[in-house]
């Protein structure tokens, strides 16, 4: 899929996040009063470049005495699938099955509402993710200018998954530690993307986006 931002490289996009956190006043990564949090959006096909990327800009902060928290939103939805009762997940398998047989699209949309019951809304996935950083954030109190959290794995929850909605939920939730969303998917405008480059362009994202 064609995107404005085709040319763009994730190199730069990183370096640039990274010199606004290392910002002499402080992490700089959005142009709105307490509100540190921002987007890094990157092509899907370079997931394990990205990672490989993050990796490295991970051990290079900790190496400055930061204290960085990687959330993996694909391992929330795991963690949260596991708790489930076996019955209530072999009956979700095999309507699946019966209903791949029939029409695949069919077996797609009823995955898609049984996944989104442990996603979606102030109870789902963004409640994880808040109570995570409270965690985080209280061990390291004084230190807000040295502590990063990287929302991560988005991916690996398409189709069921909108990354709009989780920030909806975590907004003014995340003790103004600067917040990092590991974006992949188009970038179509200044302030639209497709998350995955599938679905369409959200424009509801008021955080920066690095890309």
């Amino acid at each position: 899929m064609s995107s404005l931002f085709d040319g763009a490289s994730l190199d730069n996009a990183i370096a640039s996040l990274k010199n606004d956190l290392l910002d002499e006043s402080g992490p700089k990564i959005s142009t709105m009063r307490n509100y540190r949090f921002c987007i890094l959006h990157y092509d899907p096909r370079d997931e394990f470049k990205l990672r490989d990327r993050i990796r490295k800009l991970t051990d290079e902060l900790k190496g400055q005495g930061w204290n960085v928290l990687a959330i993996s939103l694909h391992l929330l939805l795991l963690n949260r699938i596991k708790t489930e009762e076996q019955r209530v997940l072999d009956s979700i398998i095999r309507t699946e099955h019966r209903l791949y047989l029939k029409d695949p699209n069919r077996a797609l949309n009823h995955l898609k509402d049984k996944i989104a019951l442990y996603i979606e809304g102030a109870d789902g996935i963004a409640k994880d993710v808040i109570e995570l950083i409270n965690d985080f954030a209280d061990k390291h109190p004084e230190e807000s200018n040295r502590t990063l959290i990287l929302l991560g794995r988005a991916g690996a929850l398409y189709p069921f998954f909108r990354s709009s909605a989780l920030l909806k939920h975590i907004d003014g939730k995340t003790r103004n530690l600067p917040v990092v969303l590991l974006y992949p998917g188009t970038r179509t405008d200044l302030n639209a993307l497709s998350f995955m480059g599938e679905f369409p362009s959200d424009r509801d994202y008021r955080p920066r986006i690095y890309s």
